[in-house]
């Protein structure tokens, strides 16, 4: 077996997984800058989609998004799959959306990464100049 050929198949495999947006997400409040939660993404029929699994703030881990609508409406915010459908585009994930548990809202969203371990992540309304970005970080396991 050629060791050269392996090692660069080796090396490949770890550069593709590494660079993903799939992983569990540190989520900063871009408010306060405090950490409020870990966000695991994932891929389901090849959209990503992001579901709370830890709420840092021990005042709100039983909390329901009482302000949701739809199939959403009084869930436990604690294990709510809150980004919906994004499709990869280039560099970037977007055409889904991001619920805000604080206030109920669909907003248009798109995830890129700034490096391997850190997620930009945009919220907005009709176009990307009018919204909110956070940055998240990867959760080493």
């Amino acid at each position: 077996m050629n060791y050269k050929f392996l090692f660069v198949v080796l090396l490949f495999i770890q550069f593709s997984f590494s660079q993903s947006v799939i992983g569990k997400w540190k989520t900063i409040d871009d408010e306060t800058g405090k950490p409020k939660g870990i966000v695991e993404i994932y891929e389901k029929e090849g959209k990503i989609y992001g579901k709370i699994i830890e709420i840092l703030e021990v005042e709100h881990r039983n909390k329901k998004c009482s302000l949701c609508t739809g199939e959403d409406k009084n869930k436990p915010i604690l294990g709510l799959t809150f980004i919906k459908g994004l499709i990869k585009d280039g560099s970037e994930y977007n055409g889904g959306k991001v619920l805000d548990p604080k206030n109920g809202k669909l907003y248009k969203c798109y995830i890129t990464l700034e490096g391997k371990d850190k997620l930009k992540v945009r919220g907005y309304i009709g176009i990307s100049l009018f919204g909110r970005t956070q940055y998240w970080y990867r959760v080493k396991t």
